[in-house]
């Protein structure tokens, strides 16, 4: 009797017990998880179907539409359900585009007919309507999967004159960089959101800490370096994947006009066309006083020239103000958005004394960091986990060529600290393959080359003999040969003709194609009516002799032993260049022209490869 009683009394204790662990179990709120600094994946913040996702307009200290009001910026937000619920505050992870609703159809005329001489204009171009698309309360899915679980919370916007976002897309103007600090200063309780376009109803970011990261890709990559620029604060960190940091260096290279990769013809205003989703009403209005005003008077494809219209769209002008760290994402073999954009802002922001690191893949256009990686900053500069990122003494993160994105292998930095500048200089035979070699010979004379846009780089380089280009091979490499940095070129010319395309590519022969990796080691271009200054060009006298220099593409690469570094020089590049007629001739002064490459090990390691 008195063991029953026992055991039933154990059962109460214990089903009491149970009943409180459960009671307090259910009542513990949802918090982020972290772990090996990152954070984790939290189950309660994991089921999308309970998500909260609204959108609201937020106020700019902008007008650019013509209409004397402000401009609103449309908004969405993604956010776990206890942000409502429990009163949970979390970070805000951040990406705004003007691709969100949508970008016009590829219609035949849009780009700039290239076939034309070097200097003359080309008739006018085909300017298509863009067809807003998207429905509300959705701008956009990207990156919600991975952060919301994660206890982050996602905001898009759609920039100025794009979208339901109101204004004008001006394609690097001011707007584009105080649009997202307006987002940003709502979410700091320092700007006004309304749930209408038009209306008064105020939002509050209640649900935010007021700590923001930002990212994206392409042109999503270049508006949170956009943001970071005007120095808002609140902004903790950026990952600008492969961002275009000045249009200037993205549709000129040395005074040239060159198009970006893929995308041969296209030019500012282009690309203006191509993202005006916006109000249909305000189009006319924004048309005529940003693209055919603004940009036709600005952009000048008849020089190529610098100008206060370019340096007004260069981020790199505008970086004294920021603070955001910042890690750094790009592709060595990029050729739309090429991978100077991305090194001149990282170089400027270890030269102001901000937490920078920069991950570079071996591919093409775009490509993240890995998520770990990404996490890290995330977690450090949002939730502020102590994971020691700032204190890291290894700041570059480059995949090898034959290596995993997922798997980069880390360097003090980029340019690799043991790369230094080893000097080549030409010998005769250019029109079948002349030499590169450590010693000058000045006895040398000249070498000439004819214009012709009909042969491609790649026709060229195989060619055993061309006419149209010269080219420059070192000795077969014994070893492997790292380089690491920007390669310069100084050419010393004489052109035949007023004005001249001029291209340079570093070339590893024989050219085996198959992998991005493989064949072009790095490339640039110049005008020769700016061999004294970008922003001033003057014709060119065909008795005269000009010398330019100027950087190559950055890369780091290792070139594989059996291979040849071949200079390649030429004048009309088929895929990035204007197509002038035929027949343009460049003599090229080997006395004086030179190749520099900073090779990891420098001139002992460069003699060990070639000998």
């Amino acid at each position: 009797m008195k063991f029953t009683l026992r055991l039933d009394i154990s059962i109460i204790i214990l089903f009491l017990s149970m009943s409180y662990c459960n009671a307090q179990e259910t009542t513990e709120k949802a918090e982020p998880i972290f772990k090996d600094g990152e954070s984790q994946i939290v189950n309660a913040f994991s089921d999308s179907k309970k998500w909260i996702r609204h959108d609201l307009w937020v106020e700019t200290e902008f007008d650019t539409d013509g209409d004397q009001k402000l401009d609103r910026v449309h908004v969405d937000v993604t956010r776990p359900q206890q942000t409502e619920s429990e009163g949970l505050k979390l970070p805000v992870i951040y990406e705004t585009s003007p691709y969100y609703a949508g970008v016009a159809g590829d219609v035949e005329g849009v780009f700039w007919n290239v076939n034309v001489e070097l200097g003359t204009a080309a008739e006018d171009r085909v300017h298509p309507e863009v067809k807003r698309r998207g429905q509300r309360p959705i701008i956009s899915n990207s990156l919600i999967k991975n952060w919301v679980p994660r206890g982050f919370i996602i905001v898009h916007s759609s920039s100025p004159g794009t979208g339901l976002s109101q204004g004008a897309p001006t394609v690097g103007g001011d707007n584009e960089s105080l649009a997202p600090k307006a987002v940003i200063d709502w979410l700091n309780g320092r700007a006004k959101a309304y749930t209408t376009p038009d209306g008064e109803d105020e939002v509050s970011a209640f649900w935010s800490t007021g700590k923001v990261g930002m990212t994206g890709t392409s042109y999503n990559g270049t508006l949170p370096l956009a943001a970071a620029t005007t120095g808002v604060k609140g902004l903790e960190v950026i990952i600008p994947v492969a961002p275009n940091t000045s249009y200037y260096h993205y549709y000129r290279s040395n005074g040239l006009v060159r198009s970006p990769g893929g995308y041969l013809g296209e030019d500012i205003d282009v690309l203006y066309d191509y993202i005006h989703s916006g109000d249909e009403t305000k189009r006319p209005f924004n048309n005529k006083t940003v693209r055919d005003t603004e940009m036709i008077n600005g952009m000048d494809r008849l020089t190529g020239d610098y100008n206060e219209f370019w340096a007004g769209r260069d981020y790199l002008n505008d970086m004294k103000p920021m603070t955001a760290a910042m890690l750094m994402s790009h592709g060595f073999n990029d050729w739309n958005v090429m991978p100077e954009h991305s090194y001149r802002i990282y170089k400027a922001a270890k030269e102001k004394g901000l937490t920078t690191q920069i991950y570079y893949h071996q591919n093409g256009h775009g490509g993240p960091p890995p998520m770990d990686m990404m996490n890290r900053w995330f977690t450090k500069y949002l939730h502020g986990i102590d994971n020691g990122i700032e204190k890291e003494e290894n700041h570059a993160h480059i995949v090898r060529e034959d290596d995993a994105k997922s798997n980069p292998t880390v360097y003090k930095d980029f340019p690799n600290p043991k790369a230094s500048n080893v000097t080549l200089y030409l010998n005769a035979g250019g029109h079948k393959a002349g030499g590169l070699s450590t010693i000058q010979n000045k006895s040398l004379k000249i070498e000439r080359l004819v214009d012709d846009f009909n042969f491609s780089g790649k026709d060229l380089a195989v060619a055993e003999s061309s006419k149209n280009r010269l080219l420059y091979l070192t000795p077969i490499l014994k070893e492997d040969l790292h380089i690491s940095g920007l390669a310069n070129i100084t050419i010393s010319l004489n052109s035949s003709k007023s004005a001249a395309n001029l291209s340079v590519w570093l070339v590893a022969l024989p050219w085996e194609g198959g992998k991005i990796t493989n064949d072009i080691i790095t490339r640039g271009w110049a005008d020769p009516q700016n061999y004294k200054s970008l922003t001033s060009s003057e014709p060119l006298e065909a008795d005269k002799t000009y010398t330019l220099n100027f950087d190559l593409q950055p890369d780091d690469q290792i070139i594989k032993a059996g291979q040849q570094i071949g200079l390649m020089i030429f004048s009309s590049d088929k895929e990035f260049t204007l197509h002038p007629t035929p027949g343009t001739e460049l003599s090229i002064h080997l006395a004086n022209t030179k190749l520099t490459l900073p090779v990891v090990g420098g001139n002992e390691a460069y003699k060990k490869a070639v000998n």
